[in-house]
């Protein structure tokens, strides 16, 4: 059913990784800056009124979810810009006659994605590291969510880049479902101090559990259970992961 020539998955992933790292001032150093911003804006306005959530600093605790915010959106872009750009150009074709099963094109794409939402994280928390003193909790959580994170949106943009038709349609799924998701999964406070309806929303955004889990890696705190958060990350992401397979092997929105 599956093919596994893993040269050929490591050269789609290496041009994947190329293909960020040339423009790595747009791809990797902006969303790092942008994440600090983000920092100081919520810690000089908030600073003052808001000392401390879940009797955690303030900026200890935003910055976690900074980080995954990061890894999250650029994963996503990554797949979704890679895959639409071919599309648009009419190169696309090079990638789908080349020796590459559906299983090698999904498994290549999402790797690439995986590699810049982790590379732009861990930049993030470098720059983080100048302004707030973080610490690791949990090297296996940090690991984990780190990864079910990107694997989840690297995932979801290689099913947009193949669905979209035109730029407007991926930066509409972008304005429209990635950034709320992620604005309202914990980035910048915790659920527990939500109303019910709202909490119980959480629970229903994938986003949240990613956040919720890294936030746990560096100060140890969860608002969730993070058994059930890590199991239903693991069945999102090989439901996404073969959905990305199937949408190759039936050529939707790319064989004609």
């Amino acid at each position: 059913m599956f093919s596994y020539n893993y040269l050929c998955v490591f050269t789609l992933f290496k041009k994947e990784v190329h293909r960020f790292l040339k423009v790595g001032i747009q791809t990797v150093i902006g969303p790092a800056i942008s994440s600090l911003l983000f920092l100081a804006v919520f810690s000089l306005a908030l600073g003052r009124s808001v000392n401390q959530i879940n009797n955690v600093n303030l900026s200890e605790f935003i910055a976690p979810g900074l980080i995954m915010m990061t890894m999250l959106q650029n994963s996503f872009a990554n797949a979704a810009s890679s895959i639409g750009q071919a599309k648009f150009q009419g190169n696309i074709v090079d990638i789908l006659m080349s020796p590459l099963s559906d299983f090698e094109l999904a498994a290549g794409y999402i790797l690439g994605a995986v590699a810049r939402g982790l590379i732009c994280g861990l930049v993030t928390f470098f720059g983080i590291l100048f302004f707030v003193p973080l610490s690791v909790y949990s090297y296996s959580a940090l690991f984990f969510y780190s990864l079910m994170g990107c694997m989840m949106m690297g995932s979801m943009g290689v099913m947009v880049g193949i669905w979209a038709d035109k730029w407007d349609q991926q930066q509409g799924i972008t304005n429209f479902i990635v950034l709320p998701l992620t604005f309202l999964s914990g980035t910048f406070y915790s659920i527990s101090r939500l109303p019910e309806f709202w909490q119980n929303f959480a629970l229903f955004n994938p986003f949240f559990y990613n956040i919720d889990g890294l936030r746990y890696a560096f100060i140890g705190q969860s608002d969730s259970e993070l058994l059930s958060g890590a199991i239903i990350l693991l069945i999102l992401n090989v439901c996404l992961f073969f959905l990305c397979y199937f949408m190759f092997k039936e050529g939707y929105k790319l064989k004609s």
